[in-house]
């Protein structure tokens, strides 16, 4: 069992940037890769970046490509989200995930995901 925790959310202008975090802790020693999803009301769940834990091999949603930046630091089971160039579409509550899988298209799909943090709200206003 894991648990994840975000934080760094917040309000921010458009053009602004924040960096969210993501600290995994619990039996991490199958931890293969960590993922960033968003979420909206009445919308489904939608992949933003993940990172795998071995090699920091990034993968990124066509939203976000350019514009945010995944990483992570091993020695601290910290796994951060830098969000630059934000814009009000941006907005919502981000949460971090935990996979076990080895192979890439496990990554974009929420439900390949086993653990989750609690969210944390990011809002950017126009």
């Amino acid at each position: 069992q894991v648990q994840l925790e975000e934080s760094g959310g917040g309000l921010v202008q458009a053009g602004g940037s924040l960096r969210l975090s993501c600290i995994l802790s619990g039996r991490t020693s199958r931890s293969i890769a960590m993922g960033w999803f968003r979420q909206v009301p009445g919308k489904e769940r939608e992949f933003v970046a993940a990172i795998t834990w071995s090699y920091g091999s990034t993968y990124y949603g066509d939203s976000v490509k350019g514009r945010f930046t995944i990483s992570r630091d091993n020695a601290k089971n910290t796994v951060y989200l830098q969000m630059n160039s934000l814009k009000p579409e941006d907005t919502a509550v981000y949460y971090c995930g935990h996979n076990t899988g080895d192979s890439d298209h496990w990554y974009y799909k929420p439900h390949y995901y086993d653990s989750w943090g609690q969210g944390t709200q990011v809002t950017v206003s126009s």
